[in-house]
């Protein structure tokens, strides 16, 4: 169970899973799904109380995600707080506050963190983060515009995430490198 019901993440935990014989279910396949508040101050503690809420809601094990844009020159925002910095999950306000914030900043460096739990009825919990490095751009490229994609550049690939696929996308981005941190933690598990 993926504690989501965003559909960009759902799709990409589907292309990460796909060749592992485990079917993913979201939340979108449940009605009266409780809303959890992400009260805690690190993605880590966000994905626990994300996990722990829709496991007891569920009974089934649930892998929860909390992910967010880390601006150097803004002193770490958005952060935690990435989905809700200009409204909640707005993409379109979040992504003008991000550009009005970064006028004028000369140090333009970021940074996508993705973290993971994994957590089971049964009491197991899996903790895997990945990151992926890359600057702000002044303007959106892409079409893929799924969050701070279309501003967030990755120069070792001379395009920003909205730019490409979701397959490659998920061959270098934070989550991805968190799915495969986890799996391969996983595979200990359930062997």
């Amino acid at each position: 169970m993926i504690a989501s019901q965003n559909s960009h993440k759902i799709i990409e935990f589907e292309d990460a899973f796909k060749n592992t014989g485990v079917t993913i279910k979201s939340l979108k396949h449940f009605d009266n799904v409780p809303e959890i508040d992400e009260t805690g101050s690190t993605f880590e503690e966000n994905a626990t109380l994300k996990a722990t809420g829709i496991m007891k809601f569920s009974h089934q094990a649930v892998i929860a995600d909390d992910s967010g844009l880390v601006v150097k020159a803004l002193n770490g925002a958005p952060g935690v707080h990435s989905a809700r910095y200009a409204g909640d999950h707005d993409d379109d306000a979040n992504n003008n506050k991000l550009l009005k914030e970064m006028q004028n900043k000369s140090d333009r460096s970021a940074y996508f963190e993705s973290v993971l739990v994994y957590l089971t009825p049964e009491g197991d919990k899996v903790v895997a983060s990945g990151r992926i490095d890359g600057e702000i751009l002044t303007a959106r490229r892409g079409n893929n515009d799924f969050g701070y994609d279309p501003l967030f550049y990755v120069p070792s690939q001379q395009e920003t995430l909205a730019e490409m696929t979701t397959h490659d996308k998920n061959m270098i981005s934070h989550r991805g490198n968190a799915i495969r941190n986890l799996l391969s933690r996983l595979q200990g598990l359930w062997d």
